[in-house]
């Protein structure tokens, strides 16, 4: 008899056969559990399905921290911005609960890489457990055929979304091998949901990371195609999955595989020929004002899915967005580096310095560092986690073409739409005559991506899938700035920082590159035991 270690190492958390109950998908999504009932009565009224159906969001916004059971915003709540943030150079972890991520000094034991594991297949299967059960239900005429497509397209945009957060913290970038054959995860597409699939699940070895992107892109496909384009509900149109942010996460999956041109493809989708962007799918623009996203979270036209967090359930002062990034009354534990503050490209007087951070002085205290204010609920922590923004479409179609076509008026025009609205100085934009070559526009497209996306997790992703760039990788984990080596002087905008950069690099090569199969899933699973990243073994 296996133990409960067991079950949990396998993230298998529904295999007692409950789906928690939340309320209509056309209200805002109630995050916090009124009761829960077995699998077999969630799928016999059409509330009941609706309700399983949000369960799947529910997952995506809390699962179990493992070291204490806790609600620490795993996966998607909170921890994976904070983890990617973490584990790039352009934050810092202020001691103490990011440093392990931070300094790469993880263990196939550590709770955070084991957390993100256990709960990312934890709602990959709830997620299947519900693509099944809206099919039986449809074919019982318990739904409509078309209500059951949707629901199916909402959950396979989580699944996708899920193995590939999987993806770029435990597998090599896609170009690692010309045909990327190389292992990946486990592509889980079978709910778990009794003790014969849980044992059948144990031969589930990895699959390449081709075949993952074949798979995420099928499910992706499917959800463009059976997605609405909105839905009435303001908070649902954020935190919903729908047409347009099926096509904006294809633009993701692209441009981590290389493909330039379908990156173009995609996103002319919902990307207008010409400024002022708009897209004719879900009406998305980006806000005037760079702050628009953060200022109103679930009610602005650039945020294309967000992950709710609300005030019966968040993440709160242990793991929540606003707590962690924000200064007091937030507890400020991952500030700004001033590697990125400090940085040339970056302009003394982009409004997205004033706007969007500031330091920690108050009328008795002098300030130490430079903080985020995306992130403005320190009360409740409402805020939401911004998953994917109308200005990250414009930026991957903008790389893309500057990849393809060299240096060219759209993908100007596509950078300058995203940066003119925080660089206000005509003098300071860009035109044509900036760029020498197809290498000038590209890394300015790369730079303006750590600006813009600074403090929403962004930065881990493009290092991992630039590690194989022969122009623009980083060669590995950047060195980075300790806390302890600063003082607030080291935050200077007009000059680089030359101090020291106490954790060092660590190369692309090396195994703690990637995270290790975690102690949890390998004691159980021998497939996978044998399967452990090589250097973790």
């Amino acid at each position: 008899m296996k133990n409960i270690r067991f079950r949990r190492s396998l993230s298998l958390l529904l295999i007692g056969m409950t789906l928690t109950a939340i309320s209509s998908c056309e209200k805002q999504t109630d995050l916090v559990p009124n009761n829960s009932f077995a699998e077999g009565d969630a799928f016999v009224t059409p509330d009941r399905i609706a309700q399983a159906i949000n369960g799947v969001y529910s997952a995506a916004q809390a699962g179990a921290y493992s070291a204490d059971g806790s609600n620490r915003g795993y996966p998607f709540g909170a921890a994976n911005t904070e983890q990617q943030d973490a584990r790039g150079e352009d934050v810092i972890a202020v001691p103490s609960f990011f440093v392990i991520t931070y300094e790469s000094t993880y263990l196939a034991n550590s709770p955070n890489n084991t957390s993100m594991w256990e709960t990312l297949y934890a709602m990959i299967n709830r997620a299947n457990v519900v693509i099944e059960g809206v099919k039986t239900a449809a074919a019982s005429n318990v739904i409509t055929p078309q209500l059951a497509l949707q629901y199916e397209g909402e959950a396979r945009y989580l699944r996708a979304m899920g193995h590939h957060e999987l993806l770029v913290h435990f597998a090599r970038p896609y170009g690692q091998t010309p045909d990327a054959s190389h292992l990946g995860v486990p592509y889980r597409t079978v709910g778990i949901n009794t003790p014969q699939k849980v044992e059948e699940n144990l031969a589930q070895g990895r699959n390449s990371v081709k075949e993952c992107y074949d798979k995420i892109l099928e499910d992706l496909t499917f959800a463009e195609t059976n997605l609405p384009a909105t839905y009435a509900t303001a908070n649902i149109k954020v935190t919903h999955a729908t047409k347009g942010a099926a096509i904006a996460m294809k633009t993701r999956m692209y441009l981590h595989m290389g493909n330039w041109a379908k990156v173009i493809e995609e996103g002319n989708k919902i990307v207008s020929a010409s400024a002022p962007f708009t897209s004719s799918i879900g009406g998305y623009t980006l806000t005037a004002s760079p702050d628009g996203p953060f200022a109103s979270n679930y009610g602005n036209t650039e945020s294309i899915f967000s992950i709710e967090n609300n005030t019966n359930r968040s993440s709160g002062t242990n793991g929540s967005i606003s707590a962690m990034y924000s200064k007091g009354p937030g507890r400020a534990l991952i500030a700004l580096s001033p590697i990125i503050w400090n940085a040339p490209f970056w302009k003394a007087n982009d409004l997205r310095r004033t706007l969007l951070a500031s330091n920690d002085a108050t009328a008795t205290v002098a300030p130490r560092a430079y903080f985020s204010n995306k992130y403005r609920d320190q009360a409740t922590f409402t805020d939401a986690n911004p998953i994917i923004r109308y200005a990250e479409v414009l930026l991957n179609v903008a790389e893309a073409s500057a990849r393809v076509n060299g240096v060219n008026d759209r993908a100007l025009a596509l950078l300058n739409a995203v940066r003119n609205r925080s660089v206000t100085t005509v003098a300071d934009q860009y035109t044509l005559a900036n760029f020498t070559g197809p290498n000038d526009l590209i890394s300015a497209v790369l730079n303006e991506r750590r600006i813009e996306f600074l403090a929403e997790g962004h930065r881990w992703s493009d290092i991992h899938r630039l590690s194989t760039d022969a122009v623009f990788t980083t060669g590995g984990i950047p060195a980075k700035v300790s806390y302890a080596n600063t003082t607030f002087a080291s935050w200077n905008a007009t000059t680089p920082y030359t101090g020291i950069r106490g954790v060092t690099q660590i190369p692309a090569a090396d195994y703690r590159f990637v995270w290790p199969i975690p102690q949890s899933e390998t004691d159980n699973n021998s497939v996978l035991k044998g399967q452990q990243n090589p250097g973790w073994n």
